[in-house]
């Protein structure tokens, strides 16, 4: 069993502003006060599915990583999973199997609270072009929501351009303590474009491209696709730049996460072309 103290680093989270206050039905007619309460909520609950997301793709890539380093000898790997985690490795030939612990009390992982484990294995292969990890959540909990799954993620050495992908296979169920429940399925391409190989994972940049749907169990459908590569720099909270098509049950539009300032800042355009102002959290 290891533990390793690292640094942390921001992730991306997004939350709508409860001002929403215009969308459009197909047939052009005002929804209902409610609706549009209805909307708002689903949009938020979708938001911290995304956060979710990206939290679990990052740990498990991070801890790929710091054991891939280990492995072969380099000590100065700086890994953003906090000393809260408890690593353990299990060695057998070429196959490795990491546990990444949270404890039955907690621990704080870049602003959320997250409690069991995240189990991924591997066949180790330093010369491999591609290495297919797949993981598993066993009693985990994002905050105080359950999160049921098995997920996998391909790591491409090499992509087109020459930079290292990960494309994530997302398959998950959430559960919040209300007893809502949503499943998200789909794929997120991850590819390394700044940063790799330097050893220290603040200086990271990713663009993010994809496509996945949000099924909630009222029958509403949310489905998302970018448009523009999401480029999310580590050293910035949220995404920096780039847009998705968001169709969902009611409405349809544009989510924008600007031109590249390292804020909190975005806008969704509707199909109508009213635009409102986003503030990520």
């Amino acid at each position: 069993m290891r533990q390793f103290k690292v640094l942390t680093k921001g992730m991306l989270g997004l939350v709508f502003f409860g001002s929403i206050a215009l969308s459009c039905s197909d047939t052009d007619e005002p929804l209902t006060i409610q609706n549009q309460t209805d909307d708002v909520i689903e949009v938020q609950l979708s938001a911290e599915i995304d956060q979710m997301d990206n939290v679990l793709g990052d740990l498990v890539i991070d801890g790929f990583n710091q054991q891939e380093n280990l492995e072969l000898g380099r000590s100065m790997y700086v890994s953003a999973i906090p000393e809260c985690v408890t690593i353990t490795v299990v060695a057998q030939q070429n196959y490795r199997q990491v546990t990444l612990d949270f404890g039955n009390e907690g621990c704080l992982v870049h602003g959320h609270v997250l409690r069991g484990q995240i189990i991924f294995d591997y066949t180790r292969d330093p010369e491999a072009q591609e290495i297919a990890i797949n993981y598993n959540l066993v009693d985990f909990f994002f905050d105080a929501k359950s999160v049921l799954g098995n997920r996998s993620i391909l790591r491409q050495l090499s992509n087109e351009n020459g930079n290292p992908q990960f494309t994530h296979s997302l398959d998950v169920t959430v559960i919040w303590p209300n007893g809502l429940q949503a499943s998200r399925e789909g794929t997120r391409v991850r590819e390394w474009v700044e940063g790799f190989g330097s050893g220290i994972f603040s200086d990271n940049v990713f663009e993010i491209t994809g496509n996945w749907t949000a099924n909630f169990v009222n029958g509403n459908t949310h489905s998302y696709e970018v448009i523009t590569p999401l480029r999310r720099e580590v050293i910035c909270t949220y995404v920096v730049s780039g847009s998705f098509d968001v169709e969902r049950t009611n409405f349809g539009g544009v989510f924008d996460f600007g031109a590249g300032d390292c804020d909190n800042q975005a806008t969704f355009t509707f199909n109508n072309g009213t635009q409102v102002d986003v503030i990520l959290n």
